[in-house]
């Protein structure tokens, strides 16, 4: 018969916005009651069962419940959430997102919205430090709907101020919110609980609401069998002093037993290996003891795991875990599927990405793909020489990157960077990762456009000033306005009715020689084939004979970066030449 397992609660948000408080602060209201037993501690994960949330709940909780408590994974941050997967979805049930209510939301609180909505998981928001509200008056550990009444006007005035600038902020991602003791339809509406992860304040009221939430929405996706083959989440590959490379797991079904064959994820094929040990922290009333575990036969799921056995060298962060009898190769082909499904490898032109886990790589491919950026590589592990070598055989420039997830660059990559054009981006942030690249690709086209430009031959019109003849021919020397576009020497010019007359041989502004003039510019100008009063006469407009490959360009992929008058002088320009030849420059 199929048991209800304990709901998987990640916790995620902001650095600094207390995530690690708020798990301490639950940790500690529960240990204080001194009775540690009741408190599980798992590798990852904290348990806290359904007769501890009762008592800290106290009056506040209502009905009954066939939850049997909860899981809190103790890895702060998305990472931890990305990292947890099972099934090509998320392995946490349910989702804290921390917000400092004083400061709102940062890059890394929409970040983890942006999974939260991916992955379809319910989630609260936790508006944490409602004691540096101005005038609060904090009622330690105390339910929030039992000591907002108390507050003063002022200070509940200035909360509801701060919880209405996180409901506009979900508003604008999407999501309906409010205050969680408003909200009717958990299905519908977030709730926002005001918390102090400091004072314990409105601890209660969150850990109610999880409760709620999993009895709500989860009772069927809770299920799990007691006995049965293990399967779990690798969520750290770690080396312990003894033990030598460990797996902390988290295992959501069935059960694990030392001596059990398993099954872990790595980048070339799966790892087949023997549980030489499984191992729990010890309770913390034995903190002081030297050894750091205690080791025990079996665990059954929900629990957080540390695994020693042989070979775990190479296994990956996200990987499934599973146990393995008579099917080890239908097993390992199930791992290795999943984890090719997301690494991705072509021929074809497209950026190189990396990250630290499967679940962070997957989510990163799924942002670009969103963005319609392409891929060449997705791969897990930090930048290696390897990946530069590879990155330099790319002539596209804007696909000559590297963004990097949660990842290092190695020593020999570093070397192997110096002098390359090659472009790296590494953040823990990924949708900055993708802004970033972005607002490059942005500027570098604008550079390539600039530099374009400048080797163009541009469209030019001046007018010959009147009164301003210095010398009639050979060169004839006048001074003219620039209306539009650049003249140059050595261009030659034409009339309008598109003879060309003779070649720019100088410009001069105050006596001072320069190569070229741009609109709004009045300067003298030597003119080489014309005579003043023949060809050409005081009051023509002339223009520059751009040739017609160049007016092509300028039409056809620059004129959108053109300023109006310069704009208005190629059109000018287009019209003469086309009177002549309808199909020239097309």
């Amino acid at each position: 018969m199929a048991n209800l397992r304990t709901p998987i609660v990640c916790v995620m948000g902001h650095v600094d916005h207390g995530k690690t408080s708020l798990l301490d602060k639950i940790r500690g209201t529960t240990i204080a009651e001194r009775e540690a037993g009741l408190i599980t501690q798992h590798i990852g994960a904290t348990e806290v069962p359904l007769d501890v949330i009762k008592r800290v709940c106290g009056q506040i909780f209502k009905g009954e419940t066939k939850v049997p408590g909860l899981l809190f994974i103790d890895t702060p941050g998305h990472r931890a959430f990305t990292t947890l997967r099972a099934r090509g979805g998320a392995l946490s049930d349910l989702a804290v997102l921390v917000v400092d209510i004083n400061e709102g939301f940062q890059p890394q609180t929409i970040e983890a919205i942006e999974i939260l909505k991916r992955f379809k998981t319910p989630f609260v928001v936790a508006a944490n430090k409602i004691d540096k509200i101005p005038g609060w008056n904090p009622q330690h550990g105390q339910a929030f709907i039992l000591s907002y009444p108390k507050q003063a006007e002022h200070a509940k005035a200035m909360l509801d101020e701060k919880i209405y600038v996180i409901i506009g902020k979900l508003y604008e991602m999407g999501f309906s919110s409010d205050r969680y003791d408003r909200v009717r339809d958990f299905q519908r509406n977030i709730g926002v609980v005001p918390v102090s992860a400091k004072t314990g304040d409105g601890i209660p009221d969150l850990l109610m609401v999880l409760m709620g939430l999993a009895q709500r929405f989860l009772e069927k996706d809770l299920e799990y069998r007691a006995v049965g083959p293990g399967i779990g989440t690798v969520l750290e590959v770690k080396e312990e002093v003894g033990l030598g490379t460990t797996l902390d797991v988290i295992l959501y079904d069935g059960e694990l037993n030392v001596g059990d064959t398993v099954v872990v994820g790595s980048r070339g094929s799966p790892i087949i290996t023997r549980i030489r040990a499984l191992l729990k922290p010890r309770p913390l009333s034995e903190i002081r003891a030297e050894e750091k575990f205690r080791q025990v036969r079996k665990v059954v799921a929900a629990s957080g795991v540390k695994i020693a056995a042989p070979c775990l060298e190479g296994a990956l962060s996200g990987s499934q875990l599973r146990v393995a009898a008579n099917n080890i190769e239908e097993v390992a082909a199930a791992i290795k599927s999943e984890i090719d499904a997301v690494r991705i490898e072509t021929e074809s032109n497209g950026i190189f990405i990396k990250a630290d886990t499967i679940g962070s790589l997957e989510a990163l491919v799924n942002e670009l793909r969103k963005e319609n950026i392409p891929i060449r590589r997705a791969d897990i592990g930090d930048i290696s020489k390897r990946d530069v070598a590879e990155v330099k055989t790319i002539k596209d420039p804007f696909f000559s990157v590297i963004i990097g997830f949660e990842v290092a660059i190695l020593p020999d990559a570093k070397e192997e960077l110096v002098g390359s054009d090659i472009k790296v981006f590494i953040n823990d942030v990924i949708y900055q990762l993708i802004e970033d690249y972005k607002k490059w690709v942005g500027e570098q086209k604008l550079l390539m456009e600039k530099k374009r430009y400048e080797t163009i031959i541009k469209a030019g019109r001046f007018v010959i000033l009147p009164d301003c003849t210095f010398r009639q021919s050979k060169p004839a020397v006048v001074g003219v306005r620039v209306l539009g576009g650049v003249i140059k020497t050595n261009m030659d010019v034409m009339r309008e009715n598109g003879v060309v007359v003779g070649t720019i041989k100088g410009i001069q502004e105050h006596n001072e020689n320069m190569s070229e003039a741009s609109a709004g510019k009045e300067v003298a100008v030597a003119i080489d084939g014309p005579t003043v009063g023949r060809q050409i006469k005081e009051g023509d407009i002339l223009y520059i004979d751009v040739p017609e490959k160049h007016a092509k360009i300028a039409e056809q992929e620059l004129f959108e970066s053109m300023k109006i008058e310069d704009k208005e002088t190629l059109m000018a320009f287009m019209e003469i030449k086309r009177r002549g030849n309808p199909f020239w420059g097309k």
